[in-house]
């Protein structure tokens, strides 16, 4: 890693900067690429990632990327390279129930409010072929890309130094912890976090099934928490494929997964509902325990911390991707900033305007998916009376629905300038 970034200082502009990125996932990548496309010469980005390539992380994985990801991954020239991977989301269909009910009526429904311009709301894309495209395009861009960890990192004559798990060391301007939710850079730093476990854990799958599901999605809030079924592109043995996000208390999870295939798919089919045919397991089921967590601060002297490093939220809204990209939209924005003006893209003030930039949004995410979840995850009669009341007056007030598009959507003018 040592000598690769020494060749791109070598061919980088004199008195160039230099940003790593500890952690190779999706916001990662999609940090060092906005970097290095805003700066070219006059920066040296090199991305640590000791998953390498890490198909495995992404393998049978899917997310709703709002449409200003969108707008970003477009600005970045990947949105065309995994255009054949994405799938919109043209409708949004919500319901309250019980997994033994035999009808469950629709409360809520989105894909008929205005959206700008047009455009979905949000795509489905797989996460294995977007981040295909990014390490690809991080590379042609001169991103330094490395198998390597850091295990120690520490400020030294206004420069962050850091040793890797390969017996080398680095220095940067900057250091961006993007090592997830358990981050050691964090810990190291000494930030403080915030949350708590949830008595649940997410189980994901990839469904095949016989019928197009025509771009719907539907959101199932069941007593032991959200089944999503959301919609992938045609393939799979039957023809058609979604996604399912499902929430189960952690107590019944191993008894409802540990089964034979057909007994899990039948579990699957108890909360499946939709008329889409015949579905078979396509991919997975993988479980996952789910948290919520903020870290006290999303800066230290040098160090930036991105995606779940500095949060974490449930997904029963799907924003947590999103969360991670507008964290990374909003850093290479404060950094680009700073570089314009020949600043330390480093210095306290570049990193607190990052922080101001994103610690709210993160936080009233994290706010309203916690208390979504208390709110549906239960069968209280009382609650489920005031819920589904409250998505019906939704339903029916089209401005309202119209402000819950484009939150979700992520059309409001507080989102960094890449993403608009």
């Amino acid at each position: 890693m040592a000598s690769a970034l020494a060749s791109a200082r070598d061919g980088a502009r004199p008195g160039s900067r230099t940003v790593m990125i500890a952690g190779g996932g999706l916001p990662g990548l999609t940090l060092a690429l906005a970097l290095k496309r805003e700066n070219g010469a006059a920066m040296v980005v090199g991305v640590l990632d000791p998953g390498g390539a890490a198909s495995e992380r992404h393998r049978g994985r899917a997310y709703a990327v709002a449409a200003g990801g969108r707008r970003m991954l477009t600005r970045l020239g990947i949105w065309e390279a995994i255009t054949d991977a994405a799938e919109p989301i043209t409708r949004m269909e919500i319901s309250d129930s019980r997994v033994a009910d035999p009808v469950r009526p629709v409360f809520l429904s989105f894909g008929d409010a205005p959206r700008e311009d047009g455009e979905p709301f949000a795509h489905m894309v797989e996460a294995e072929p977007l981040g295909a495209a990014l390490r690809e395009a991080c590379l042609r861009e001169g991103v330094v890309i490395a198998e390597a960890a850091v295990t120690r990192a520490a400020c030294a004559s206004g420069r962050m130094r850091a040793d890797l798990s390969t017996g080398e060391t680095v220095e940067a301007d900057l250091l961006v912890a993007a090592d997830g939710a358990r981050s050691r850079l964090r810990e190291a730093a000494r930030i403080g976090w915030v949350g708590w476990s949830y008595p649940q854990v997410g189980i994901v799958a990839t469904i095949a099934h016989a019928r197009p599901h025509e771009g719907r999605a539907f959101e199932h809030f069941l007593p032991s928490g959200p089944f999503a079924i959301l919609p992938l592109r045609d393939g799979g043995a039957l023809g058609h494929q979604s996604s399912i996000v499902w929430t189960e208390r952690a107590e019944d999870a191993p008894a409802l997964l540990s089964g034979a295939p057909d007994e899990v798919l039948g579990e699957i089919a108890r909360r499946f509902t939709l008329d889409l045919g015949e579905i078979a397991l396509e991919q997975g089921p993988h479980s996952y325990p789910l948290s919520v967590g903020l870290a006290r601060a999303f800066q230290a002297e040098r160090l930036a911390l991105l995606g779940d490093a500095a949060h974490v939220i449930h997904p029963i809204a799907g924003q947590g991707l999103n969360l991670g990209l507008a964290d990374a939209a909003a850093l290479a924005e404060s950094i680009g900033d700073a570089m314009r003006l020949g600043l330390d893209p480093g210095s306290p003030d570049v990193l607190r305007g990052y922080e101001r930039a994103r610690r709210f949004d993160s936080l009233a995410m994290a706010a309203a998916t916690d208390g979504l979840n208390r709110l549906f995850s239960n069968d209280a009669l009382p609650l489920r009376l005031a819920r589904d009341l409250g998505l019906g007056l939704v339903d029916k007030l089209p401005g309202l629905k119209g402000f819950f598009i484009r939150e979700a959507a992520q059309q409001r003018e507080s989102v960094p300038r890449l993403m608009r």
